[in-house]
């Protein structure tokens, strides 16, 4: 993986890792969390997205709002988790 793959993969993740945030009311967890939660959506959303038959068009755009969904079931998860 290049520097450049690198640096986007981080800049997706945290506008995901925002977005998230925004749309979970609730839940923020800084420049660096939100990264962390939209790499891991992202994740999330490359695993469950393909099985249930969800997808979007290629680039960027797709990227975010993929990350997007994946961040935003990671957080609604962590505040079920939270709430046992």
């Amino acid at each position: 993986m290049g520097i450049e793959s690198l640096l986007a993969m981080l800049l997706i993740g945290a506008v995901a890792g925002w977005l998230a945030g925004k749309l979970v009311s609730g839940f923020g967890y800084g420049l660096v969390g939100n990264m962390v939660v939209g790499v891991l959506g992202a994740a999330v959303a490359s695993f469950l997205l393909p099985q249930l038959g969800f997808g979007v068009g290629g680039g960027v755009i797709r990227a975010i709002i993929h990350s997007t969904i994946g961040a935003v079931i990671l957080l609604v998860v962590i505040r079920i988790v939270k709430k046992v």
